[in-house]
């Protein structure tokens, strides 16, 4: 708790210092010099109105904002320094000859590419694909393929709400599932308990062979107290929409395979992957739930044939995720991997925490088809 709030507090820093950053650049257009030349206080008040249309951004929440005014200065600095380099080599005259006789265009460019930016990103956090991966395995599965879909980081309320969630399920059931496994981070702290209920009910219109498997993410129990619905009551809505949840347990699911599902590294006491894999027959298929991809190492030793995660949303907002490598919180960011006879998927999620923009992936569902 204590580091989450020095966070906020160094990135309402930023925001200020940025916040002057951007105000010195939005004077730099011609409209508001020409103004400055009649009134120098009323034209540095009027380039305040562009920060104040910024700001609009924070009635998503803090975060966003932080990440609208943070892509602003990047591409101001970016397209200032270009447009630097352009006068240098064209030997044109500097900034103060021609303030208010020519237009500000890398200012102008700034806007437009910083809009395009997070406009894509707008539209891959909005629209959820559909990614496919298959797999081998030399284990018996009964004599037929097995095809799983996973769902990760819906964080219900930021990009969908119940309803839309129960769209995006509709989807996943034309693609005719035989399990369905949700891997954490179903909600949010600030998640709304009609949205709650209603994505619960979807989930329990599924038709599938073998069911609906749930573990937590660091979300699901609630970092904070200020949503309107508890972890027991997500708990008794899951039940009672025939999703099982799975704390360190084990399930053999028709004596074709294994569905593990480990808590949350958060969680005090959470067991190691090999003491819930070591009871287990070889001989059939073990599917390993853990919402953070960060026990590679544990979870091959462990010998799971395959193990799903998300948490990492891709990597959200980029280079967020090429962080979190160098700083080994995950062991992958996305897609696939092989250790040994372990596969490992993470999953960009369905959804993202807070910011509804992907600048570094995009919102899927996963299909998995596992053939002999």
């Amino acid at each position: 708790m204590f580091l989450w709030r020095i966070l906020v507090i160094v990135m309402a820093v930023c925001l200020g210092v940025s916040v002057i950053y951007l105000w010195t650049r939005f004077h730099r257009f011609r409209s508001f010099q020409r103004l400055g030349k009649k009134h120098r206080i009323l034209g540095w008040l009027a380039a305040l109105c562009p920060l104040f249309l910024i700001g609009c951004f924070y009635l998503f929440n803090f975060f966003t904002l932080i990440v609208v005014v943070l892509h602003l200065v990047l591409f101001f600095a970016l397209c200032d320094l270009a447009g630097w380099i352009i006068n240098k080599i064209c030997h044109r005259p500097g900034r103060k000859e021609v303030a208010t006789s020519r237009r500000y265009m890398a200012g102008t460019m700034a806007l437009i590419l910083c809009a395009l930016y997070l406009g894509i990103g707008w539209f891959n956090a909005h629209h959820v694909r559909e990614t496919h991966y298959t797999f081998t395995t030399g284990k018996d599965l009964g004599g037929e393929p097995l095809r799983i879909v996973e769902i990760a980081d819906s964080h219900l309320g930021i990009t969908l709400d119940g309803d839309s969630f129960g769209r995006q399920i509709e989807r996943v059931q034309q693609t005719e599932p035989d399990i369905v496994l949700i891997v954490g981070d179903f909600v949010d702290d600030d998640t709304l308990k009609a949205d709650m209920l209603e994505a619960c009910e979807a989930l329990g219109t599924l038709k599938t062979r073998y069911g609906v498997y749930f573990v937590f993410g660091n979300h699901d129990k609630g970092y904070y107290q200020y949503r309107d619905f508890t972890s027991a009551e997500l708990r008794t809505a899951l039940a009672e929409n025939n999703v099982t949840i799975l704390e360190d347990e084990v399930t053999l699911v028709e004596d074709r395979f294994y569905v593990i599902g480990r808590q949350d590294r958060t969680a005090p006491g959470r067991a190691e992957a090999s003491s819930l894999t070591e009871p287990l027959d070889d001989s059939k298929y073990q599917i390993l739930l853990d919402h953070q991809p960060n026990d590679y190492a544990g979870e091959a030793a462990s010998g799971a044939d395959l193990v799903l995660s998300g948490h990492t949303h891709g990597g959200h907002i980029f280079p967020a995720g090429q962080i979190g490598l160098l700083m080994h919180a995950n062991d992958r960011i996305y897609g696939t991997e092989q250790r040994g006879s372990t596969c490992f998927v993470v999953t960009s999620g369905i959804s993202g925490w807070a910011i509804p923009f992907k600048t570094g992936t995009f919102s899927e569902y996963v299909v998995i088809d596992i053939d002999n």
